[in-house]
């Protein structure tokens, strides 16, 4: 399914888009990959839903990512004798291994390793950063906190520890569970949360075994500070502002997001910007100005996608929703400041074959008239060096591995189509022209570009580039085997 932009959707799956109408409304409306999220539902519920995905994908003949997101390690307190309990500012309050229900002085942790890496002075956040303690004494199995913001403490809040680095696994039992269930559905692409160090992605890639492309959630700020080892061993990035907004000074979510978003577009690796994107949504049909604005700017920025959370998964107006993102990108990718921005952002990084082959390509298509640049990929590595030099044209993945189709759903501005094993150039070529004028981006009068590698089906080759005319009479009386 074509679409009029290059930056892609992803639409998160809930109650409120768990049938076969709606996640087939949710795709036509805009969302070009679909995220379930670990954190909810069971694995029946999410085999479930990957059917009904796949089913559309086939209904429709157009290629859809799957995201699925693994919970990480939720950090939560324990509950209280009445459910919630108000905390004052400058009150002491304890938090201990003790299962017994909490009360205004103290309640359980049940995570002996918070204890273990804290140290005075430490600040520990509930409640989404609503409250805010700061730790004055602890032991192996103790916290004796101060609160400096008060507020309503209730059972189960979530527990943020912004200030160390916590001893704890990169993926818990449960993790462990889901990663086996949806690599063994075929989902596309695996989002890890809460990731502290390269060490953690890569002890789920151990787990992972090639079945799905990794995506690094960046929510904490050890995360940030070890992005680029991060970002060199993940194959994604997901730039996750809700915990990190949390655990971080909210101002210096801004200027790092761009930062993290010209890493990833440097690194050919393509970037999601999530979270609070729509949030109005979840209850009005009509987005506030700063949101339109806050989509606005990660387009800008170059993202390769941009995220639903809530919005899509348990909001009255999921397709409003997606059609909205699909309206502002759109209206921003035809603003010619666009186009000005991401062009004085592009990174020369060229140190191969492959890198100079997109590079002209890029060059080629926007000083003469060019429709398309079609592009041979058995990994998808091609697809992704033409996506992060951002050309004016539309990048079109020729590739014979449905796997590698539905991984570059994510990527920006790439359209896959999935085409036979190739073997000899022209007759890529000729296949090329075909895709070019079938999906609409060309007619028999025009010229493309192809890049492909020869030997052919051999990941890394990428040594070729074409000017092809579209009219396959052309490519046969001209072009050498």
């Amino acid at each position: 399914m074509r679409r009029l932009r290059s930056v892609k959707i992803v639409a998160t799956l809930g109650p409120a888009s768990d049938s076969y109408d709606m996640i087939r409304a949710l795709h036509e409306a805009g969302a070009d990959v679909f995220r379930l999220n670990m954190s909810h539902g069971s694995h029946e519920e999410i085999a479930e839903k990957h059917a009904i995905i796949r089913q559309v994908e086939q209904d429709l003949n157009s290629t859809i990512g799957i995201l699925a997101d693994l919970q990480g390690p939720k950090l939560r307190v324990g509950v209280f004798a009445g459910d919630s309990e108000m905390l004052d500012e400058g009150a002491k309050f304890r938090l201990d291994l003790d299962k017994a229900e909490g009360d205004s002085a103290r309640v359980c942790l049940p995570h002996p390793e918070i204890f273990a890496a804290l140290e005075p002075g430490a600040s520990l956040l509930v409640n989404d950063g609503k409250i805010r303690l700061r730790v004055e004494a602890c032991g192996k199995d103790f916290a004796d906190c101060t609160v400096v913001i008060g507020g309503v403490i209730s059972n189960r809040k979530g527990v943020n520890v912004p200030d160390v680095e916590l001893p704890l696994a990169a993926l818990s039992e449960k993790d462990k569970a889901d990663l086996e269930c949806v690599c063994g559905l075929g989902v596309d692409w695996l989002a890890l949360s809460f990731v502290q160090r390269p060490a953690d992605v890569e002890e789920a890639r151990a787990l992972v075994q090639g079945r799905a492309a990794i995506l690094s959630k960046i929510e904490k700020p050890n995360a940030v500070d070890r992005f680029d080892d991060i970002l060199a061993v993940s194959d994604g990035i997901m730039v996750a502002r809700g915990d990190l907004g949390v655990e971080l000074p909210v101002q210096n979510v801004p200027p790092i997001q761009k930062r993290l978003v010209r890493k990833c577009r440097a690194a050919a690796k393509p970037v999601i910007v999530a979270t609070q994107m729509l949030e109005s949504m979840i209850e009005s049909p009509m987005p506030t100005r700063a949101e339109v604005s806050d989509v606005a700017t990660a387009i800008y920025e170059g993202a390769d996608a941009v995220m639903l959370s809530a919005e899509s998964a348990a909001g009255g107006y999921p397709i409003e929703a997606v059609r909205t993102m699909d309206n502002v990108a759109q209206e921003v990718e035809a603003d010619s400041t666009y186009r000005q921005i991401i062009e004085a952002s592009r990174t020369a990084n060229r140190t191969t074959v492959a890198d100079g082959i997109v590079a002209a390509a890029r060059e080629i298509a926007e000083t003469t008239d060019i429709k398309a640049i079609c592009c041979f990929t058995q990994s998808g590595t091609t697809a992704l060096l033409t996506a992060r030099e951002r050309p004016r044209v539309p990048i079109v993945a020729m590739t014979p591995l449905i796997g590698t189709a539905r991984r570059l759903a994510l990527s920006w501005g790439i359209n896959c189509v999935q085409t036979s094993m190739m073997d000899r150039f022209k007759g890529a070529v000729v296949s090329a022209a075909k895709a070019a004028r079938d999906q609409g981006y060309a007619d028999e009068s025009d010229q493309i570009l192809v890049t492909a590698g020869v030997p052919f089906n051999v990941t890394g080759t990428t040594n070729i580039l074409r000017v092809a005319p579209c009219d396959e009479r052309l490519i046969f009386n001209t072009d050498p085997e």
